[in-house]
């Protein structure tokens, strides 16, 4: 089941197919969904987060804690909803691709997928342009 919760930020409508896509992704990717919290907050706070549970001391736009069983996904997003407005100006991209892109991202981690080489950030980036254009069938 995805969840979806607000901390420290007004709450954001998610439109239901949101959910049903990001169930797609994760059966998409021969996984079964388990528990998923996207938790959406604003800079102070998943900086906050960074540097209590990473011992990083940088803003970022999502951070991924996963509870991956086997094959059933489950974890804690959490998602700064600020930080994702700047970067879809900085990208010239609007706000609700630059989201579904960054909660494609969180998931796919869970999936298994890495960002930290060349070639791993390559494969994640067509992973999400991949899922992205599936959204628009939702």
């Amino acid at each position: 089941m995805i969840n979806y919760f607000f901390e420290n930020i007004d709450s954001k409508d998610i439109h239901p197919n949101i959910s049903i896509w990001l169930e797609d992704l994760i059966l998409s990717e021969n996984k079964k969904p388990g528990d998923i919290n996207y938790i959406f907050c604003d800079d102070e706070y998943l900086l906050k987060v960074n540097q209590d549970y990473l011992d990083h001391d940088y803003y970022t736009d999502i951070i991924t804690f996963d509870y991956v069983k086997g094959k059933t996904i489950s974890g804690d997003i959490f998602v700064s909803l600020p930080r994702i407005l700047d970067n879809a100006s900085t990208l010239s991209q609007d706000f609700e691709s630059e989201f579904r892109r960054v909660l494609a991202h969180g998931l796919l981690h869970l999936c298994g997928y890495k960002d930290k080489t060349e070639e791993e950030e390559s494969t994640m980036r067509q992973k999400e342009d991949f899922y992205i254009n599936r959204y628009l069938n939702f």
